[in-house]
C-alpha cells in the first residue's frame, strides 16, 4: 500500500490492496478531462 501523494504528472496517485490481496491504484488526474462515456484522451 502507498498513501495517495502528488504525482509528477500533476495529479495524485496511491495504492491499496483489496481483501484478496490484489493491488489497486487510485488516481486523480485534473489535467485529463473525462468524456461522457468515462474515457480520457491523452495526446502527445
Amino acid at each position: 500500500m502507498k498513501p495517495a501523494a502528488r504525482a509528477v504528472w500533476g495529479g495524485y496517485s496511491g495504492y491499496f490492496a483489496d481483501p484478496d490481496g490484489h493491488l489497486w491504484e487510485a488516481a486523480f488526474a485534473p489535467g485529463f478531462p473525462v468524456s461522457p462515456d468515462g474515457t480520457i484522451e491523452i495526446s502527445d
